[in-house]
């Protein structure tokens, strides 16, 4: 057995796995900062009776989701609250954070899913998600302390296997 046999590497593997861990990276930011649109609105519906309206005014209370400009929250209204009672939290930063957590997320989602200047832009959701951290740790939510640390190690590996990305726009950065 030769050497060059014993560890040589399948190229196409690491371009698939490369181009995967990007696809789900950036599926990840883009949905994340979608559902930061999301709203649910309260319907009543007339209850049927044998396919035909009841004739007693039954109706069934539902919600529907919606997304929509003015249901955006970038921080959720229930952790605003534990942030602002935090006193390591910045005061003057958490309005900021709130309003360019969405938009931010869907334009690293964007720039990872086109391959535009991907290392820089696996860099800089790798600091979206260290503040992020931050913020969990502060109000003891360690369940999604440990999943932004799986979402840290595959950023860490897409930068790993940035190298073997044949898809992307400005390789270089």
């Amino acid at each position: 057995m030769t050497t060059e046999s014993c560890c040589s590497t399948d190229k196409l593997a690491l371009v698939y796995g490369a181009l995967l861990l990007r696809v789900w990276l950036a599926v990840r930011a883009i949905q994340t900062g979608v559902e930061k649109f999301a709203g649910s609105k309260a319907s009543d519906k007339i209850v049927s009776v044998d396919g035909a309206p009841n004739e007693y005014g039954l109706t069934a209370a539902g919600s529907v989701k919606q997304y929509a400009l003015e249901n955006y929250h970038g921080v959720p209204e229930a952790l605003m609250s534990k942030f602002q009672a935090e006193p390591l939290m910045m005061k003057f930063a958490l309005p900021l954070y709130d309003k360019i957590l969405g938009p931010t997320l869907l334009i690293l989602g964007l720039t990872i899913l086109l391959g535009i200047a991907n290392r820089t832009s696996l860099f800089l959701l790798g600091l979206l998600y260290v503040s992020l951290t931050w913020g969990l740790i502060l109000i003891k939510q360690d369940e999604g302390v440990s999943w932004l640390g799986i979402h840290m190690i595959l950023i860490v590996m897409a930068l790993a296997l940035a190298e073997h990305n044949r898809f992307a726009i400005l390789k270089k950065w």
